[in-house]
């Protein structure tokens, strides 16, 4: 069984620098169109597919803004 992945955006602390974007490799994240807090449009993962790589993680230059978490499936 292999492991699942998903991205969590924190919504109001999204930059929309897009950079988590670029940096995924199964092109699964994508800029909304809604504007957060700041007035930036937020990121978020349009589709399923996340590796767990961290690359969005390690891209964004906002300090807890982006995690990556393991699904369990009890």
């Amino acid at each position: 069984m292999s492991k699942k992945f998903r991205v969590d955006i924190a919504f109001d602390q999204c930059k929309g620098c897009g950079r988590c974007v670029i940096a995924c490799p199964k092109k699964i994240l994508k800029l909304g169109e809604k504007l957060n807090v700041q007035g930036y449009p937020a990121a978020y993962q349009a589709a399923d597919g996340c590796i767990g790589c961290g690359g969005c993680f390690y891209q964004c230059p906002e300090p807890g803004a982006v995690t990556v978490l393991e699904i369990v499936e009890d």
